[in-house]
């Protein structure tokens, strides 16, 4: 996610805050990775210092001194464009779920062991059943009265995720013995 385009997006209502642009971005997506206070920050610098935010002005309202960002029209022009832009599929797909099972195998290879596909069988089974409680706690919170429609669509994107990614693992367990035979042939 581009922060950089998020923050442009929720200053297209109005000058903020950099406190009150990380409240709406907590609001808004509250199932994405945590953003930082300093990230904000940092960021509303490289706006402005680019030509698409501007300050509007300080305050203090008897507290700390407080800067106020407004969207310019080259920000305004920078995120309609982004937000027309095709995001592409990822051309190869990096998964620590896959490495780890290849390392598994590369590991008990070197050990020697009799039956090299158990670690990595077990290692699937953990991480799925990991993903399995990921998901239950998803369905949870979707269908939790009162769960806001972003929080609702956030977790079925994240489901969808999830379960190609149990997918995937059921598959891989079915194929650990010929993975195995190509690793060692390599």
């Amino acid at each position: 996610m581009s922060i950089r385009h998020v923050l442009l997006g929720l200053l297209a209502g109005g000058p903020s805050h950099g406190y009150d642009l990380k409240r709406r971005y907590d609001e808004r997506f509250p199932q994405a990775r945590p953003l930082a206070y300093g990230q904000v920050y940092t960021t509303l610098q490289r706006l402005v210092r680019d030509g698409l935010a501007a300050v509007e002005g300080t305050d203090s309202d008897g507290g700390p001194e407080r800067t106020l960002y407004r969207s310019t029209a080259e920000g305004a022009r920078e995120l309609a464009g982004w937000a027309t832009e095709i995001a592409p599929p990822a051309p190869f797909v990096t998964n620590e779920i896959f490495a780890k099972v290849v390392v598994a195998i590369l590991v008990a290879t070197a050990a020697g062991d009799t039956d090299r596909t158990a670690d990595a069988a077990g290692y699937l089974q953990a991480q799925r059943t990991a993903h399995m409680a990921r998901l239950r706690e998803l369905t949870t919170l979707k269908t939790t009265p009162g769960t806001g429609l972003g929080t609702v669509l956030s977790a079925d994107y994240a489901i969808a995720h999830l379960d190609a990614d149990v997918r995937w693992m059921t598959t891989t367990a079915g194929r650990l013995t010929s993975l195995t035979a190509e690793v060692d042939a390599s």
